[in-house]
C-alpha cells in the first residue's frame, strides 16, 4: 500500500469501494465482504471493520487490522487510529502516536495533538505547544480553543488582538490567512466567553461586515444573548441569510413559530432568491405539521431553477413524506416533457 494511493482513492471515492456500499455491505449482512477486503487495501472497509471489532471488545485485532495503513505513514489512518484509541479509553497511546508524526513533521499532526492533550487535562501543555504558531490560521483557532482549560485567555486575548492591527495587502500571502477580520472574530470569541458580551459585538461591527463569517459569528452571539431586537435589525439588512436564520430559530425556539415563519418570508428577504433558505423555511414548516405549505415553498424553487438536482430530490422527499407522490411525479413528468426526455443525468 501507498499513502499517495490511499490518500488520492480515499478523496476521490475512486478506484475503491466508497463508504456508502461498506455501509449496505453490513447492513445487509455481508461481513465477511467487508473482511476479506479490508486485507486487500480497501481503506473504507478497514475502516468499518476495525470499528465493528472495537464494539466487540476485539480492539488488537482492529489495530491489527489498521497496521498495514498505519504502516504507509498516511494522515488519515493516523487519526482514524487515534480516535478508535480515544474512544477505547486508551488516551496515552492515541496521543503517542499523533506526537510520532507530529514530531515528523506531518503538517496537521500538532493541531489533533493539541487537541487532544487539551480533551484530557494538558491544556496547558497544549497552549505551550501552539504559541509559537500565532500567525498560522489553523493553528491560532486550536490556541483560542484550548486557551480557557489552560486558563490563559487573556494572554490568548493580547496574541490575538496583535494580529487585529495588521491591514492586509497582498491577502492571504501577506497574513497567512490571518487578517484582521478573521483575528476580530477570534477575539470576539474569547470576549463572549469571558463574558463579555458587549465587548464581542462591538469587535465584530468594527469588522468587515462583508465578511461572512464575522456575520454569522455576530448573529449567533445575539442569538445566544436573547437580544432578538438587535437580532431582528441586523436580520432586515443582511443578505447572508445567516441574521435570518438566527433569528427564525430563535422564534422557534420561543415558541413563535408564526414569527420564525415571517423571518423568512420578510420583505426582500432571502427565501425568493435563496434555495437554502426556502429549504430552512421548508424544514421549519414540516417540523410544525405544515407540509403541503413546505410542498409549496419548495416547488417555486423547482421551478424558478427548472432541474436543478438537489431541489427536485428535496421537492420528491417532500411529496412522499406529506402522501402526496403524484403531484411529485406530476412534478417530473412536466420536465422530463419540456426537456424532450433529454437529460444529462437519470431524472
Amino acid at each position: 500500500m501507498d499513502a499517495t494511493d490511499l490518500d488520492y482513492r480515499a478523496r476521490t471515492r475512486s478506484g475503491c469501494i466508497p463508504p456508502e456500499l461498506v455501509s449496505r455491505l453490513l447492513e445487509r449482512g455481508h461481513v465477511d465482504v467487508v473482511e476479506l477486503h479490508a486485507g486487500r487495501g480497501e481503506w473504507f472497509c478497514a475502516l468499518a471493520w476495525a470499528r465493528l471489532l472495537g464494539e466487540q471488545g476485539r480492539q488488537a485485532d482492529a489495530l491489527e487490522v489498521l497496521a498495514p495503513y498505519l504502516a504507509t505513514g498516511w494522515w488519515t489512518a493516523v487519526t482514524a487510529a487515534a480516535e478508535l484509541l480515544e474512544s477505547w479509553g486508551r488516551v496515552d497511546e492515541a496521543i503517542e502516536i499523533t506526537r510520532v508524526r507530529m514530531e515528523a513533521g506531518h503538517p496537521m499532526a500538532l493541531e489533533s495533538y493539541a487537541r487532544l492533550l487539551a480533551r484530557h487535562g494538558r491544556a496547558e501543555e497544549a497552549f505551550t505547544l501552539l504559541r509559537p504558531h500565532i500567525g498560522e490560521l489553523s493553528l491560532v483557532v486550536v490556541l483560542v480553543d484550548v486557551a480557557a482549560a489552560a486558563g490563559r485567555d487573556e494572554e490568548a486575548a493580547a496574541l490575538v488582538a496583535a494580529r487585529t492591527e495588521h491591514r492586509c495587502s497582498d491577502f492571504p500571502w501577506c497574513c497567512r490567512g490571518l487578517d484582521r477580520d478573521t483575528a476580530i472574530g477570534l477575539l470576539a470569541r474569547i470576549r463572549e466567553r469571558q463574558g463579555r458580551a458587549d465587548e464581542a459585538i462591538a469587535l465584530l461591527r468594527t469588522g468587515n461586515t462583508m465578511l461572512l463569517n464575522n456575520r454569522e459569528q455576530l448573529a449567533g452571539l445575539l442569538a445566544r444573548r436573547g437580544r432578538l431586537d438587535e437580532l431582528r435589525t441586523v436580520a432586515a439588512t443582511d443578505d447572508s441569510r445567516y441574521a435570518v436564520q438566527a433569528l427564525a430559530r430563535l422564534m422557534e425556539e420561543r415558541g413563535d413559530v408564526e414569527g420564525a415563519i415571517a423571518a423568512y418570508r420578510q420583505t426582500k428577504g432571502p427565501v425568493a432568491r435563496d434555495p437554502n433558505s426556502a429549504f430552512e423555511l421548508a424544514q421549519l414548516l414540516v417540523r410544525h405539521s405544515r407540509g403541503s405549505e413546505a410542498i409549496d415553498v419548495m416547488r417555486v424553487q423547482a421551478d424558478a431553477r427548472n432541474g436543478d438536482d438537489w431541489i427536485l430530490h428535496t421537492l420528491s422527499g417532500l411529496c412522499l413524506d406529506q402522501g402526496r407522490p403524484g403531484d411529485g411525479l406530476a412534478h417530473l413528468d412536466a420536465l422530463d416533457a419540456a426537456r424532450g426526455g433529454e437529460e444529462d443525468w437519470d431524472l
